[in-house]
């Protein structure tokens, strides 16, 4: 299931650069990131502002398969989240507020990712579910405070595309109702969502120094 979500995410990814390149987008100033250079990347639980009490951690665990593929270390986000809590820090709103200072004293990572969860789950409509993720990421130098590169991952599955009329659609929202206890896809749609951030043509993260060319 992961491996077709990616060969479809990146269609998907390919087909929003081929829309992107038809129209005109201000490509992102990278100056910050540049000059800094950060090789290593320590991911603090999210910041929670959708319904979902459980989005954090379900998100956090997205983001470092296509941050390392960037070609960036990304410090192991379990690890990180039991030291903090073990150091008095028991909630993300907490873990956010750590002075940068402490985190290049005592984790020692080159930048520092923030995110905030603005979205996150399904909305059942009459012939249809629409599973919505949507996150602020910032990413900041630890030793200087500079934002090096930010961006929205946004991402939407309607599972009301199905086929078969109307009355296809009422059966696939039917089922959709009756699986999602089982089967909630905001997991993937936050994959996709990150994604498609990261690896934005003209607003994406640049190439880390561990980056594996593909050529």
């Amino acid at each position: 299931m992961i491996n077709k979500l990616f060969k479809r995410a990146g269609l998907i990814v390919i087909f929003a650069m081929l829309v992107t390149g038809c129209q005109t987008i201000e490509s992102y100033d990278y100056t910050a990131l540049k000059k800094s250079k950060p090789r290593s990347i320590v991911i603090i639980p999210p910041n929670n502002n959708s319904t979902e009490v459980n989005a954090p951690y379900l998100y956090l665990s997205t983001l470092t398969k296509p941050l390392a593929e960037k070609g960036y270390y990304v410090l192991p986000v379990a690890v990180i989240d039991q030291f903090l809590k073990e150091n008095g820090l028991p909630t993300p709103a907490e873990m956010n507020n750590i002075p940068l200072d402490k985190i290049d004293k005592h984790i020692g990572a080159d930048a520092v990712l923030y995110i905030t969860i603005n979205e996150w789950g399904q909305k059942f409509m009459v012939i249809s579910s629409v599973t919505t993720v949507s996150a602020d990421l910032k990413l900041v130098d630890v030793k200087t405070g500079v934002v090096l590169w930010e961006s929205t991952a946004v991402a939407t599955r309607d599972s009301g595309d199905g086929g078969g009329g109307l009355a296809g659609m009422l059966i696939n929202a039917i089922i959709t109702q009756v699986m999602t206890s089982s089967i909630d896809s905001s997991y993937e749609t936050a994959m996709l969502a990150n994604l498609i951030a990261i690896n934005h043509k003209s607003k994406g993260l640049l190439d880390g120094p561990y980056k594996i060319s593909t050529k």
